[in-house]
């Protein structure tokens, strides 16, 4: 099969998109998937630049990290985008798109196509909004927003030639769709109580997953010059508490995606008569 598609999307930017992307593209390298990450926003590059970062790192220091394939998007169709995602996807268990945190033609292809789509979302209703408005006094979900209704939408012809495809031998995949929340420590409990009260609600009528992200830590911060990420614990010094904490959060959202991860190699098994 394709490599399995994982998109982070959100329009509205600021929510830690391309740290938890980036983390979650070395999670997955750690554990010896093959990983190849295109970075939508050729303006602001982050996740680009991380990568680069890191590779820089390693042939300072000359050591080997585990990371993945990494190119920037400068194309002008779809049908280039397409051509990239497969060039270098090509031999890779996963290929991982960051999106900008804008509404943009190429970003939409992406989630769309996605096999697992991850939105990050800080814990205010003013990110909630771009998956769902509430109303105002009783907090209830009034409406989907567009890009839910977009998503939403995919997911139903997703799922529509999946059954074709199955009826018909092929094998596909149907969207999984989570919303991941970011920097939920900085909520006040009764502000915490109506965003869970309208995430559940919401997550039934157009079926996503939540999944609890990442916490606001200047480590990811600091991090970034080097391209060093909370796994290559032998390579960051002395690690405090926040740091630990940090790192199993991190695991707890792999876990949380639930991602297919490819069987490990099996070992050559011995010819007959050697031995």
């Amino acid at each position: 099969m394709s490599p399995h598609r994982i998109v982070f999307a959100n329009e509205k930017g600021g929510t830690g998109k391309s740290t938890t992307a980036v983390h979650v593209a070395i999670a997955l390298a750690y554990q010896g998937a093959r990983v190849a990450a295109i970075d939508l926003d050729p303006r602001q590059r982050t996740l680009h630049r991380y990568l680069e970062n890191r590779a820089e790192t390693q042939r300072r220091r000359d050591i080997e990290l585990p990371s993945a394939s990494f190119a920037v998007f400068q194309g002008s169709s779809v049908s280039e985008l397409d051509a990239l995602t497969a060039e270098l996807g090509a031999g890779h268990d996963f290929v991982l798109f960051d999106t900008p945190g804008r509404d943009d033609e190429f970003a939409r292809h992406a989630a769309t196509t996605a096999d697992t789509l991850v939105t990050p979302l800080n814990d205010s209703f003013v990110d909630f909004d771009l998956i769902g408005q509430v109303d105002a006094e009783t907090f209830k979900v009034r409406r989907l927003s567009f890009y839910a209704e977009l998503i939403w939408e995919a997911r139903k012809k997703r799922a529509m030639a999946t059954i074709q495809d199955v009826q018909n031998g092929r094998q596909r995949r149907e969207m999984d769709w989570v919303v991941v929340r970011n920097r939920t420590q900085h909520v006040e409990a009764r502000n915490m109580r109506r965003l869970d009260n309208a995430l559940a609600e919401l997550s039934k009528r157009v079926g996503f997953r939540v999944a609890n992200g990442l916490s606001e830590r200047v480590i990811y911060r600091e991090l970034f010059p080097s391209g060093l990420t909370l796994l290559d614990k032998g390579h960051l010094g002395e690690l405090g508490t926040s740091h630990l904490v940090a790192r199993q959060e991190l695991r707890s959202l792999l876990a949380g995606l639930n991602l297919p991860m490819p069987a490990p190699p099996q070992p050559e098994l011995a010819l007959a008569g050697n031995g």
